[in-house]
């Protein structure tokens, strides 16, 4: 586990996720995740990356949110990446453990959870 001034070292993926997540270029999800990738954020599932695009998108419309990632456990093909989760939303900051699955190179699932 890395602490907040050390860097998280994340896989390519991973970082296109976040760096994607704090320009809102949505459109770059393709360059991320594999084409029938999926997401499950508050135990809804968005397969594919048309839906995941559409459910970030509803998601930044809805919050205006930002995550600035804290530590993270790396494996060679699942990741751990705890962040902070700054919005309009109740509670806010809050804590979100975010559970990656690679394959060749490409996010083929990723689960939000508290």
């Amino acid at each position: 586990m890395e602490t907040p001034d050390m860097p998280l070292n994340l896989p390519t993926a991973i970082e296109c996720y976040f760096e994607i997540d704090k320009t809102d270029d949505l459109e770059r999800f393709s360059e991320c995740f594999a084409p029938k990738a999926e997401v499950i954020d508050e135990e809804r599932i968005h397969t594919g990356i048309a839906a995941i695009q559409n459910w970030a998108r509803e998601a930044k419309a809805a919050t205006n949110y930002h995550v600035t990632p804290l530590s993270a456990d790396v494996g060679e093909i699942e990741a751990i990446v705890t962040g902070q989760v700054e919005g309009n939303f109740p509670g806010s900051p809050v804590t979100l453990r975010y559970f990656f699955t690679l394959e060749a190179g490409l996010i083929i699932a990723l689960e939000i959870k508290p």
